[in-house]
This record gives C-alpha cells, sequence and structure tokens, in this order.
C-alpha cells in the first residue's frame, strides 16, 4: 500500500468512526444493536487509569472498559466461558463473553470491582510467572525500557538501537530483539532482563505500576473467590509455543495448570495461547493434559474450526470509541 493510500484508508475509517458516533449520539444505532444476534469472545488485557496507550497497544482506561460494561447490559448478553462453550445464550441478544489476558494486577484492582457492580462474569488467563520469581512478564519489561532505557545497548556481542515504533533492533541485521527473545526459551530472556535492570529504574515510579505489575499469587485466589471470575491459563512464562521447542511447551502448558490449580484449588481446565500462537502438536498436547477450552486469536490451520475445544477471539481496540467497538465486535472486523 502506497502512503497515499494508506492515508486515504485512514482518512476514510476515522470519517466512518465519526459517522457512527453522531448516529449514536442520536439514538440511531438502537435497531441494530437489538437485532444483532450471534456471540463473541473479547479479548482484554489491562487496564489503567489515563494515558492507556503510553507502553503498549493492548490497554483500556478504566473509564472506557465500564463504558463497555454498560453497553453490554444495556443491549447485549454477557456469558461466562462455560456458558459459551455450552452454548447457553439467549435467543434474542447478541451474546458476549469476556476475556483478560496476561495476569495484571490491574485486573483485580479496577475489573474486578466493576464485574460485581454490574453483575457481569469474566475469564482471566494467568501465567506462572509470579512462582518463577518474577512480577513482570518479559515483554512488557522489554517495552519498558525502550521508553526508560539507553538508546544503544548490547547483548551476546550484538548491539541493538532504538528504532521504528520505539523498538530495539539488531544493529547489523534490522531484526527486532523483541522478535528474537519470543522465537526462544525463558532462560534468554531471563538474561537480558538481568542485564537491563540496572539501566531501567522504572520501579521507582509507582504511577507506572499499573501498566506491568503482575497478579500477586493473593490476588489470583481472590479473583478465583468471586462468583463472576474464572482462572484460566496463559503458558507459565509467556513464551510463544509455537516457537520454542514441543517439550518446552508442553512444559509451558502442564507447569501452568500445575501451579494455578494448587492456589486456586479448582480445576482449571480453559488456555489462551499467548500471543495467539500455536501449532497442531502444540494444541494435541494441550488435550492430553486436560485442557478442555482452547482459546486463539484468529484460526491459524483448516482443522481449527471444526475442534469442539478451540474457539477464536477479537481483541478489542483502544483505540476507537465504546460505540465504534460495538460495531466491530458485532461485525468481528475493523475498519480497513
Amino acid at each position: 500500500m502506497t502512503l497515499t493510500q494508506k492515508i486515504r484508508s485512514k482518512l476514510r475509517r476515522e470519517a466512518v468512526h465519526l459517522y457512527r458516533d453522531i448516529r449514536h449520539g442520536l439514538n440511531m444505532d438502537t435497531g441494530f444493536y437489538t437485532n444483532a444476534r450471534g456471540s463473541r469472545i473479547l479479548i482484554y488485557h489491562g487496564i489503567c487509569l489515563k494515558d492507556n496507550t503510553r507502553f503498549n497497544p493492548i490497554f483500556l482506561t478504566l473509564k472506557t472498559f465500564e463504558q463497555h460494561l454498560i453497553y453490554y447490559k444495556k443491549y447485549f448478553n454477557v456469558v461466562s466461558l462455560d456458558d459459551y462453550y455450552a452454548q447457553r445464550f439467549h435467543p434474542d441478544k447478541f451474546n458476549i463473553c469476556l476475556t483478560f489476558d496476561d495476569g495484571f494486577a490491574n485486573n483485580h484492582k479496577y475489573v474486578l470491582p466493576l464485574l460485581e457492580k454490574y453483575n457481569v462474569p469474566a475469564t482471566f488467563f494467568i501465567t506462572g510467572i509470579r512462582q518463577a520469581g518474577y512480577d513482570i512478564l518479559w515483554n512488557d519489561f522489554l517495552g519498558i525500557v525502550s521508553k526508560y532505557g539507553p538508546k544503544e545497548i548490547a547483548y551476546k556481542n550484538e548491539k541493538f538501537v532504538l528504532g521504528a515504533y520505539n523498538k530495539y533492533e539488531s544493529h547489523t541485521s534490522g531484526v527486532r530483539l523483541v522478535d528474537t527473545l519470543r522465537a526462544s526459551g525463558f532462560v534468554e530472556k531471563a538474561d537480558v532482563m538481568k542485564l537491563l535492570y540496572p539501566l531501567t529504574p522504572f520501579k521507582s515510579n509507582q504511577h507506572d505500576r499499573d501498566y506491568w505489575l503482575q497478579l500477586t499469587e493473593n490476588q489470583i485466589k481472590e479473583l478465583s473467590a468471586s462468583p463472576y471470575a474464572t482462572i484460566g491459563a496463559h503458558g507459565y512464562y509467556h513464551n510463544d509455543l509455537a516457537k520454542i521447542s514441543l517439550p518446552g511447551s508442553i512444559r509451558e502448558m502442564q507447569e501452568s495448570k500445575t501451579f494455578l490449580e494448587n492456589l486456586i484449588q479448582k480445576p482449571v481446565t480453559s488456555l489462551a495461547f499467548p500471543y495467539g500462537s500455536y501449532t497442531l502438536e502444540v494444541v494435541d498436547a494441550a488435550l492430553q493434559i486436560g485442557y478442555t477450552q482452547l482459546l486463539a486469536m484468529d484460526f491459524l490451520f483448516a482443522q481449527d474450526a471444526a475442534n469442539p475445544a478451540m474457539r477464536e477471539r477479537l481483541t478489542v481496540n483502544p483505540f476507537i470509541s465504546p460505540n465504534n467497538q460495538m460495531y466491530a465486535t458485532i461485525n468481528r472486523r475493523y475498519e480497513e
């Protein structure tokens, strides 16, 4: 796509969004919502008070998330993940299932009170990173380092410099450090974190904690105790299960299941693949381990749709209004 085409596409998208917001302001959208039928599983991540795209493009503000819940209660039917799989749907409404990935502590701080306020269920997919001795996921750490750290770092005798989108890139190959680490196991990720911690004293900034801090074990148990929260697994170290070895993926899935079940004293039978990445072998292994609900983003293989354990999800977009998000949720697509 040329630059001119990109500009035209952006202007068209913004015009469509503005048109829909105007329609909503004039109460012209009621029929669209009430006539919608079907179902969708949504992916949320972190919730913060402001500046939601400060470190990554997956957070929502608390105000925006509550607006989503108000829409859901007014127009849609919100179901638990178990009800979604059992297709216990409202026949005359669009059915929504809410999921939260990555195990941020802000899910306990901000999300749980709103779920209880609006009587809305959600599933939280959590890693085993706390048991491993860390309070931050490796990818969040790298994102924060790129904001506060040096313009240039050295790792394994290779120089990485800040490039496009504030990402460290190899000075020689141009390959991004985040992509190099995503294809590795956690030992390499831990080495980079140990190397860069002294260069990035971000933990002294209390205002940033909402953007990276992971749930404590007590917070996970408190979430699990709520009738509105279900706990699922999201890998142990948040590794890409399709890029590490199959034995490594199996350990990730088994150890995260064992950690969570021992912690909350309940079965954990749902797994959301980190980054939405998996192989057919990983799917088979997950089923053998005892997961009966496997959550992707987009299906990656033709046979996925026929697998009763597999479901697709849609990631919410922090850059559009709640009204436009509801359109995308129903249509399962964002404007090009």
